[in-house]
């Protein structure tokens, strides 16, 4: 995949953007523990920077996926992990199915003002007994005339406590599911406001904001619905196939995850070449040990083939394939790099790495998460397992 004078141009006016209106807030969000998610929304919206690959229709650009990984490649050059996070829920992974499969009157209602920057989004997957197995999930839409009333609770939901509207996987038939059952037909994606000028519908709590070793500058929290009230017609595409929109829906997050990562990665190496460059050691620089230059070497190269890896499946993405396999490997390998790059980097930097305000240190704790949210990586091995046909798959 090579980016092209269109790609870098969208490149440059994000990272004008970041450098004038994100990095000079960062560690003041951080501190807060929250950013303001509808300001610097709006700011990305007026750019045109929340749809590159939305209908233009409704305001999107029109473009195909390789726009969207030079947008979270460079959303790396942010120096925190929470606020891009943040921006990817709202255009890579609350918003494709919508986009996808949304009725005119939900892309009118929901993404066209997502797009614009004018509503902030959230994607409701995750519950305290249902994380990385999505077939668990408990949230039950009845059916009750024209509406569903929708009861249960998700986990770990980026954006919940700011959130106009959350896209929810709740069930919506009784029928089966669970582990080891192949039956997922009875899971629908719903559009859910959750927020109307400023205030929650009724039903929807924030049950608590989630305190995190990292990305303390994206809000989390533990959210509930108590007979929560929306018309049938806010579900996105056929009832019963929400699982299936929502695997669909985790190719692009995954790619989303494994791009965010390649910038943030090497500005890791790169901070640390520069201290090692200055810091002195046994009458020399802790550059000039060996040792610091091939541990360096090392991480380069590891950060550059997730950058193949990262390219060439969206190449075959925009080519029209299912990259299950190709976005599941970046996803692994990505998550597994963002544990081994910051800890080494830290190592490097000694007694400073352990400090708070270090930007290496910051990237330790941010980048753990990437082993574990969108799918952690025993998940990820355990795709990987079954499309390789080691592992057995259950009967449909």
């Amino acid at each position: 995949m090579q980016f092209t004078h269109e790609h870098r141009e969208i490149q440059k006016t994000l990272k004008r953007f970041i450098d004038d209106h994100i990095n000079p807030h960062v560690d003041e969000w951080e501190a807060a523990e929250m950013f303001p998610a509808h300001e610097v929304f709006k700011g990305l919206g007026d750019l045109g920077l929340l749809g590159l690959t939305k209908p233009e229709a409704h305001g999107g650009a029109g473009l195909d996926y390789s726009y969207s990984v030079a947008m979270a490649e460079t959303l790396g050059h942010i120096h925190c992990g929470g606020v891009p996070m943040a921006i990817g829920v709202q255009t890579d992974m609350a918003t494709p199915a919508l986009a996808r499969f949304g009725s005119e009157e939900l892309k009118a209602q929901f993404l066209a003002p997502a797009i614009r920057g004018e509503t902030v989004g959230a994607i409701g997957v995750s519950e305290p007994g249902a994380g990385s197995d999505v077939a668990n999930i408990k949230t039950y839409a009845r059916k009750d005339g024209d509406d569903y009333v929708i009861t249960g609770q998700k986990m770990w939901i980026t954006n919940s406590l700011q959130a106009d509207w959350i896209c929810l996987l709740v069930n919506t038939s009784e029928g089966q599911s669970g582990a080891g059952n192949s039956n997922h037909k009875n899971k629908s994606l719903v559009m859910v406001p959750i927020r109307e000028n400023g205030k929650t519908v009724k039903g929807f709590e924030v049950g608590k904001k989630i305190r995190k070793i990292g990305m303390h500058s994206s809000d989390t929290g533990l959210i509930y619905f108590d007979e929560v009230r929306v018309p049938q017609r806010y579900r996105i595409g056929q009832e019963g196939a929400g699982f299936i929109y929502q695997m669909q829906q985790f190719q692009e997050e995954r790619l989303w995850c494994a791009a965010s990562t390649l910038q943030s990665l090497n500005n890791c190496i790169d901070w640390t070449i520069e201290w090692a460059q200055e810091r002195k050691l046994f009458g020399s620089t802790l550059a000039d040990q060996q040792w610091v230059q091939f541990k360096l070497a090392e991480l380069k190269t590891e950060v550059e083939s997730l950058r193949a890896l990262t390219y060439l499946s969206c190449e075959r993405y925009v080519a029209g394939e299912d990259v299950t396999e190709w976005a599941t490997m970046a996803k692994l390998k990505a998550g597994r790099l963002n544990r081994l790059v910051p800890d080494t980097c830290l190592q490097f930097w000694g007694g400073m790495g352990f400090t708070l305000e270090n930007k290496v240190s910051r990237m330790y704790r941010d980048g753990r998460l990437a082993s574990i949210g969108g799918g952690a990586d025993e998940v990820m091995l355990g795709i990987l397992t079954k499309i390789m046909g080691i592992a057995k798959r259950q009967p449909r």
